[in-house]
C-alpha cells in the first residue's frame, strides 16, 4: 500500500490547503452543486499535468527547472522563457504563500481570537522550520490533521443527506458566464503551478531505478483523485448549508458546514484544519520556488546554499507582508487562487513542450492521447484566463 503513497501524496496535501477549503466552501454556498463539473475538470487537468512532471523527474532524475535550463541553453528564447517562468513562480508562489498564511490566521481567529501579528508568528515558525530543516516531522503531523479533517467532511456529507440527483446534475457544465471567477478559483486551488516543479524535483527521492512509469502513474492518479474527492466533499457539505450562510466572509462562515456533525465544536475543528492546512502549505510553496530557481540557474543541489535559502526567504517574506497589510484573509486567498489559474497556462505550455522533447525524454515523450488531453486542458485554461482578465481589467 505504501508503494502508492509518495511525492504525489505531498502534491495532493499541498493543494488541500486553506485555499481549497475557502474556495470550495464559497462555490458550495454561492452555487450549490453547480460547479462540481469544474472540480472534476481540475482533477483531470491535475492528473495529466502532474503525470508529465513526475515522468520528467523520474526519467531525467532532475527537476522541471533543470529541464528548462537544458532545453533553452542560449539565445533570445532562453531569456524569454526564464523571464516568464521566473515571473510566474515569483508572483504565483508569493500570492499562494500569502493565501496559506492568511488561511492559518483564519484558523487561529476561530480558536483564540484576532491578533494583528498572527501572520508574523506563523511566518516566523515557518522560517525556523525551513531554515533548520526540521519541517518534515511537523509536516507529517499537519498532513495527518488535514486528512483527519477530510474524514470529518466525509462523515458530515453522509449525515446531511445531500440531494444526490442535484449532485449528479452538477457534473454537467453550466454557470460559466456568471461564475467564471469561482471556476478560476477552483482550478487555481487544485492545478497549482508550483506543484509541477515540486513533483519533478522530489520524484527521484521516492522511486528507485527498478520502479516503472506504471507505478508512478498509479501513485499519481491515486493521490490526485483522493485530493479531488476531498475538495468535492467540501463543496457538497457547503452546498447543504445553503440558507444558513449567504456568503463566505469570515472563518465562522467556513465552520458552519461542520455543525451537523460537531455542533458548537465545529469552529474548533475548522480552526485546527485551517491552521494545519495553512502551515503545511506555507512550507511547500517556498521550497518549490527554491527548487525551480535552483534548476533554472544550475545551482548546486544543496538546501543550505545561500541562493536557495534566499529564494524561499523572499517568497515567505512577501507572503508575510501581504498577509499583514490589513486585507481580509478571504480576499487574499481568493486572489491567490485566481492568480495561479491565470499563470498556469505559461508553466503548462512549457511542460507540454519539454514533455515532447526527445532530447530530454527520449522514448518516454508524451503519447498522442496525453498530448490531446493536455492541449485541451491548456486551451480551456487559457480561455478562462482571458475571460478573467477581461472581467477584472475591462480590456474589452
Amino acid at each position: 500500500m505504501n508503494k502508492y503513497f509518495g511525492p504525489s501524496t505531498l502534491v495532493a496535501a499541498a493543494f488541500i490547503g486553506p485555499g481549497t477549503l475557502t474556495t470550495c466552501t464559497m462555490a458550495g454556498v454561492q452555487t450549490g452543486y453547480t460547479l462540481l463539473w469544474a472540480m472534476l475538470f481540475s482533477i483531470i487537468a491535475t492528473i495529466v499535468l502532474q503525470e508529465m512532471a513526475a515522468r520528467l523527474g523520474f526519467v531525467t532524475q532532475a527537476g522541471l527547472g533543470e529541464a528548462i535550463n537544458q532545453q533553452f541553453s542560449a539565445g533570445l528564447a532562453r531569456y524569454l522563457v526564464f523571464f516568464l517562468v521566473i515571473g510566474a513562480i515569483l508572483v504565483g508562489n508569493a500570492a499562494y504563500e500569502a493565501g496559506n498564511i492568511s488561511g492559518g490566521v483564519l484558523g487561529l481567529h476561530l480558536m483564540v481570537g484576532e491578533f494583528k501579528l498572527w501572520p508574523l508568528v506563523l511566518g516566523g515558525l515557518s522560517f525556523l522550520l525551513l531554515f533548520f530543516g526540521k519541517y518534515k516531522l511537523i509536516e507529517r503531523i499537519l498532513i495527518a490533521l488535514v486528512i483527519l479533517m477530510s474524514i470529518c467532511f466525509l462523515a458530515t456529507t453522509i449525515l446531511v443527506k445531500p440531494d444526490w440527483s442535484a449532485i449528479f446534475s452538477g457534473f454537467v457544465p453550466s454557470g460559466i458566464n456568471e461564475n467564471f471567477l469561482l471556476i478560476m478559483g477552483l482550478i487555481g486551488t487544485t492545478v497549482v503551478p508550483y506543484n509541477l516543479f515540486l513533483h519533478a524535483s522530489t520524484i527521484s527521492k521516492k522511486w528507485s531505478s527498478d520502479a516503472t512509469l506504471k507505478d508512478i502513474r498509479i501513485e499519481n492518479a491515486v493521490a490526485i483523485v483522493l485530493g479531488g474527492l476531498i475538495s468535492m466533499l467540501i463543496i457538497i457539505t457547503a452546498a447543504a448549508s445553503q440558507g444558513q450562510v449567504e456568503a463566505v466572509t469570515s472563518a465562522k462562515d467556513l465552520a458552519v458546514q461542520l455543525e451537523p456533525l460537531f455542533g458548537s465544536a465545529a469552529k474548533w475543528c475548522m480552526g485546527i484544519g485551517l491552521l494545519a492546512a495553512g502551515l503545511s502549505s506555507t512550507l511547500t510553496a517556498p521550497i518549490a520556488a527554491a527548487y525551480a530557481a535552483q534548476g533554472l540557474f544550475g545551482w548546486e543541489k544543496d538546501e543550505k546554499d545561500i541562493r536557495y535559502r534566499a529564494v524561499w526567504m523572499l517568497i515567505l517574506g512577501i507572503g508575510i507582508i501581504v498577509a499583514m497589510v490589513g486585507l481580509k484573509p478571504i480576499l487574499i486567498i481568493k486572489f491567490a487562487q485566481i492568480t495561479n489559474a491565470i499563470l498556469l497556462p505559461f508553466i503548462a505550455i512549457y511542460l507540454l513542450y519539454i514533455s515532447n522533447a526527445k532530447k530530454i525524454l527520449q522514448q518516454h515523450t508524451n503519447s498522442l492521447f496525453i498530448n490531446i488531453i493536455a492541449v485541451a486542458v491548456i486551451g480551456i485554461t487559457v480561455l478562462l484566463s482571458l475571460k478573467t482578465l477581461n472581467s477584472v481589467f475591462h480590456f474589452f
